[in-house]
């Protein structure tokens, strides 16, 4: 399989606007409330972030599941991107629910998800990444 770009553009920061070069991502940005900006409608570069993440997990786990022919197509990975408003650092909280999968075989799962996962592989050892199965 040929390599993917994802290419995107941002102009004006924080509180600016994002797109990508296919048009498909055309969002205007605003600091939330929580770091002390105007939040409202437009989204963030966390909000982004945990979607991409989640997103590429669930992928991930789909992948892992399928070494082992456990069915996860039910599943569901929440991403909770939290940033520091003192020094900016990020940290991730990733909540996996596999619904008819027994608790230890999906810790499993996710363990090995995590291991292959891109986004996962890329902020390993770089930023706080827990992992959590839910009910």
């Amino acid at each position: 399989m040929p390599p993917y770009t994802a290419a995107a553009t941002a102009h004006g920061a924080r509180s600016g606007h994002v797109r990508s070069d296919n048009g498909r991502v055309d969002l205007d940005l605003a600091i939330p409330e929580e770091l002390g900006g105007p939040g409202g409608n437009a989204t963030n570069p966390e909000e982004l972030f945990a979607a991409g993440y989640s997103a590429c997990f669930q992928g991930a786990l789909g992948a892992a599941a399928g070494k082992r022919d456990i069915d996860v197509s039910g599943s569901d990975v929440t991403a909770r991107v939290t940033i520091t408003d003192t020094d900016f650092t990020l940290s991730v909280a990733l909540e996996v629910k596999i619904p008819g999968v027994e608790r230890e075989v999906a810790e499993k799962l996710v363990e090995s998800a995590h291991r292959i996962c891109p986004y996962s592989r890329a902020t390993r050892d770089n930023i706080e990444v827990t992992l959590s199965v839910v009910d």
